[in-house]
Formats: structure tokens, sequence, C-alpha cells
């Protein structure tokens, strides 16, 4: 039992789990407000937000920060999730549970938005860079336009959501909405990051790093990127069903551009490849973006764009500055944790500090003697000088 837990602790990792713990204390913590009556209206609609953006940034990141692929069409495939689920989701609203109904339609949701990222990446992922930007760009404004000109879908006037309603009518009863989004963020930071640390997620960097080297190495590349874009596609779905969920009707114009441009600002503001940061950067765009909303109204919304356009110029300043990296390491939150753990668990770095190994060396079953290495019947062990004829024989 020992060895077992030491085993355990040796192959526990706490950077490995930080990502869970980010996600699932807001969860605990806000959910024991909520059933306490202690959250107003507008925080659980704030922390639904909060949910699908950090969905929406880490999935992307899988395609941008991962794979360095420039996608620009994250919001079409929400828009594709959102449209298809609610569907479904309108038509089981009143013969099961919401919660289950919101399941089926999350999932309906992301295989529908997974479908037509294999569709759009088949073609388009043979192209690189700027020419696969503007073929995600267009996919993401013609199934916008779609939506817009489809009657079944609402049309121009949206789609009605007639389990928003029953959201809405269950308040005070049913589960809040941000419990099943944050539980989905959840599973997807576990197949994401168990995927990164797997052999295939090792095969995706190595095509980001250098893609005729993976070729050479015997990687298909083109599955890989296929394989990566359908996963995205399928968590951007998810999201855009659990958006449906906190809006009547469902506006085409939500899924523009100018989104897709958004979830690619969470993910560089994050940091390229890091699902932390992308985590991090989405909760903090999301906040900046509702308090705007909520203070400047009428005359002052124009203000709203430039403010925020303000406050990312500020943060990527802050972020590379090189005249702020003095501030940055002073205010450097992975050096503070490791501070406190030095601190917490007494570790030092004194050279005067470091004792000797406590295990004996003759103790060690696989130690090799030296004298049986020295002993070891070689080819030229009975060479003599003397008699240089004898030598090879």
């Amino acid at each position: 039992m020992r060895e077992y837990f030491a085993n355990v602790k040796q192959s526990f990792k706490l950077k490995h789990y930080v990502n869970y713990i980010i996600v699932l204390l807001p969860l605990i913590l806000f959910t024991i407000l909520h059933y306490a009556g202690a959250l107003n209206r507008s925080t659980p609609t704030l922390l639904v937000q909060i949910g699908y953006s950090m969905i929406l940034a880490v999935s992307l990141n899988l395609v941008v920060g991962f794979l360095g692929e420039l996608s620009l069409g994250h919001a079409g495939f929400m828009c594709v999730g959102a449209y298809l689920g609610s569907l479904v989701c309108n038509g089981l609203v009143d013969k099961l549970p919401l919660m289950i109904v919101l399941v089926i339609g999350m999932i309906v949701g992301g295989i529908a938005a997974a479908v037509f990222g294999f569709i759009v990446g088949l073609p388009a992922l043979r192209l690189r860079g700027d020419y696969l930007a503007i073929v995600t760009l267009a996919f993401g404004e013609i199934i916008r336009n779609i939506c817009k000109n489809l009657e079944f879908l609402g049309g121009a006037k949206g789609l009605e959501t007639k389990w928003y309603s029953a959201f809405l009518a269950a308040r005070n009863t049913a589960m809040p909405l941000f419990i099943p989004t944050f539980l989905v963020g959840l599973l997807m930071l576990a197949l994401i990051q168990n995927l990164i640390r797997s052999k295939h997620g090792r095969a995706i960097t190595a095509i980001r790093d250098n893609e005729i080297a993976a070729k050479a190495m015997g990687i298909n590349v083109t599955y890989y990127k296929l394989f990566v874009f359908v996963i995205s596609a399928f968590f951007a779905g998810m999201a855009g069903v659990i958006y449906a969920g906190t809006a009547s009707p469902i506006q085409y114009s939500f899924f523009s551009y100018n989104y897709s441009i958004e979830i690619l600002v969470m993910v560089v503001l994050g940091g390229m490849g890091s699902i932390r940061g992308s985590i991090l950067s989405a909760a903090l765009i999301t906040y900046i973006n509702f308090v705007l909303k909520s203070n400047l109204s009428g005359d002052m919304a124009a203000v709203k764009t430039l403010v925020y356009a303000l406050i990312l110029i500020l943060m990527v300043i802050y972020k590379n500055a090189p005249a702020l990296k003095p501030v940055r390491e002073r205010f450097n939150l992975k050096l503070l944790g490791v501070a406190i753990r030095e601190k917490l668990f007494k570790i030092s770095h004194d050279a005067a500090t470091v004792t000797d190994d406590a295990g004996e060396w003759d103790e060690i079953p696989t130690k090799i003697i030296t004298d049986e290495v020295l002993s070891t019947d070689l080819a030229l062990s009975n060479y003599n000088p003397d008699k240089p004829d004898t030598n090879n024989k």
C-alpha cells in the first residue's frame, strides 16, 4: 500500500490539474450562492456567457494554437449548432425534462457542426495561412446568410426557442444553465488536455512546428488537420446550443465575422497554445463586454466598442512591451505560485542544504560490479607486446 501511494505521489503533478481547478472552483462557489439565493438575476446569465466563451476559445485554440492554422469561421460552426440543436430542443421540450432536452440538443448541435467541419475541412485544409482564413471566413458568412433566408429556421426574424421560455418559467425550480455549461467545459478540458499529452497531440504540434518534417517522419498531416478541425467544430456547435438557451429568438446577426474575431482575440490574448490563458482571457473579455453593455446605453452605447478596443490594446501592450518586462516578472502569477509552494513546503535551493542520497549503492540490485567489467574476456584481452605475431590468433 505504501508503494502504491508513493507511485501516485510521483505521478501526480499539480500543473496538470490547474485548469480543472480554475473552472471547478467558480462552479462550486456560484452554485452554492445560487441555491442560497445570494445571486442577482444577471449573474447566472453572465456565467453562462463566460462558460460558452471559454468553450469557444479553448476549442479554437486547438486549431490556431496547437495545429498552427488560422480559422475565422468559428462563429459559423457555433451558428450551425445553435440553429439545428434548437430545432431538436423545440421538438422535445414538451416531452422530456429540461436537462435531458439540453443534453440531446448539445449532442445533436455538436455532431451537426462536426459534419460541417468535415465538409469544409476536407478541401479547405489543403490550404494554409491567409487562404485558409479566407475560406473559413466565407463559410461563416455563407452559413449566416443561409439561416437568414430559410423560413423553417425563422428567416430574418430569427428562430424562436421554446425551450428558452421553459427555462425562464422554471427558473426557481430547475437547475441553472451555468451548471451544465461549466460541466461541458470540464469535459472539454479533459478531452483536449489528454489529447495534447498523447502521441496524437505530439503529432499535431509537430505539424505546427514544421509540416515538411512531420510528413518526413510519417505523420498523416491531412488526417490530423481534419481531425482537429472536426473536434474544434464539435465543441463550437455545443457552445452554440448553450447560447441558444439564453436567447430567443436566435438572431443570425450574432454569428457575424466580428464575433469570430472576438473569439480569436481571446485565443491570442491568452497565448497561442495555452489552454489556461484561453480560459482566463475568455472570462475577462466576456466580463468586460457584459459590464460595458450594462453601463453604456443610449447615446453612450457607441462608446462601448471604443472602450473595449482601448482595453484590449492596453492588455496587449502590457503583455508584450519590453519596457514593462520588470513589471510582468514582478507580478507573474507562475513565479508567485512557485514562491508560495517553496514557503509552504520549505523548499530550499541553497547548495549548503543539499545532502547525500539516503540510499546505499551496494543495495541497488541493478548495479554492475566494476571488477566484473574489467575482467570481461574481450577479443584483445590476451594482447602481448613482446609477441606481436600471436596477437591476431
